[in-house]
């Protein structure tokens, strides 16, 4: 193998390739780059057997080839490569690395234990646009769980939903839910499956590989024999597993009605839930809303440490009401809301809390409550 090319195009790739490293795994070649020279590119892949994650780069062959090199190694190493052209070939003391100022040599081990990402892509099965995948999977990956050993509770359920799509993430304790998601989302492929079970990790990876990418459409492949599902945009390619597992019936633990509706402002909350987290965090994260006619209250007590209540202007309609949450749920949500005012809804402090944005009446996120014994 023997391959030039410019160093800051590789040093920008492998940045995400890295993000498929396994940082808990019993096999040390998952600990390694796959580098393959092929005729005008040079293809870097990564795994830890649950995604795969793919990148080329352009590049001048003189000899074709393949090798595999420590991650961590050729990250830190191009680190402190000068900007400029470099050369990459393979020799008897392993991938040699020549650059204007620099010579390298790293430790390879043979191509022949790396675990193929995949046989082949599969049906494609959409073209969806970057700026609505963006935007529509924010607003409920957060809240699927980081645990893989509750698998059905660390995806994000994906089915279709008339001319769009309905995304549903849980981890039990929090819900989001976006109805007629995707949007414009370009059919290909005649869809036998009504569902998939994406893992969040897989679809944290996409919306930061969309942020990342200059065109505006990636391309969706399905495999039911190989479980797989790969996203393709330009030059990169993420692969994943889909989980087998029985999504939680959802519908079950969502309102059907409220006592209580009150309507403010997301930044205003954002800020008081925020102060009240610099107590909160002392006391299992706790913070109270009070909801009162024309205003909220927003509180926090840690005994020994001190307390605080910020009021914010709300419009209420219904009963006045208190419950409490978790304030990193209410971050969380907060943070990946995009709209400007909020309505919160519910029916009693031992019941979930609904909120809505005042936008989008195709979102919703629940949060279930903390029962409190004292007042804070």
């Amino acid at each position: 193998m023997k391959v030039s090319l410019i160093s800051d195009n590789l040093q920008k790739k492998i940045l995400f390739v890295n993000h498929a490293i396994s940082t808990r795994t019993q096999l040390p070649i998952l600990l390694n780059f796959l580098i393959e020279a092929k005729e005008g590119k040079l293809i870097i892949s990564a795994t830890d057997l649950e995604i795969g994650i793919t990148i080329d780069v352009p590049a001048k062959t003189e000899k074709t080839g393949a090798i595999t090199v420590s991650a961590r190694t050729l990250v830190e190493m191009m680190g402190t490569i000068s900007s400029g052209k470099i050369s990459l070939e393979t020799t008897a003391e392993g991938l040699f690395l020549k650059g204007e100022r620099e010579e390298v040599v790293f430790q390879t081990a043979p191509v022949e234990e790396f675990p193929k990402l995949y046989e082949d892509k599969g049906k494609q099965i959409l073209v969806l646009k970057k700026s609505v995948l963006i935007e529509d999977l924010s607003k409920v990956v957060f809240a699927a769980s980081p645990d893989s050993e509750r698998p059905a509770l660390s995806g994000v359920l994906i089915k279709e939903d008339g001319d769009g799509y309905l995304l549903v993430a849980t981890d039990g304790y929090r819900l989001s839910l976006k109805k007629d998601a995707l949007k414009n989302a370009k059919k290909t492929q005649p869809q036998n499956e009504t569902a998939m079970l994406i893992p969040s990790r897989v679809i944290r990876e996409l919306i930061q590989m969309e942020k990342e990418a200059e065109e505006e459409e990636v391309r969706v492949y399905a495999s039911k024999e190989k479980n797989q599902i790969i996203f393709s945009q330009g030059d990169t390619v993420l692969v994943g597993r889909l989980i087998e597992a029985e999504f939680p019936k959802y519908e079950k633990i969502i309102p059907t009605d409220f006592s209580t509706k009150t309507i403010f402002e997301r930044e205003d909350l954002q800020k008081a839930v925020k102060a009240g987290y610099v107590f909160a965090r002392q006391t299992a994260g706790i913070i109270k809303l009070a909801i009162k006619k024309d205003k909220l209250l927003v509180s926090a007590n840690a005994p020994f440490v001190g307390k605080n209540l910020v009021e914010i202007e709300a419009k209420t309609s219904g009963e006045e009401n208190e419950i409490a949450f978790n304030a990193r749920y209410l971050l969380d949500f907060l943070s990946n809301s995009t709209s400007e005012t909020i309505s919160f809804e519910m029916t009693g402090p031992l019941n979930p809390g609904v909120f809505k944005e005042t936008d989008d009446p195709t979102f919703m996120h629940l949060i279930m409550p903390i029962r409190v014994q004292e007042q804070v």
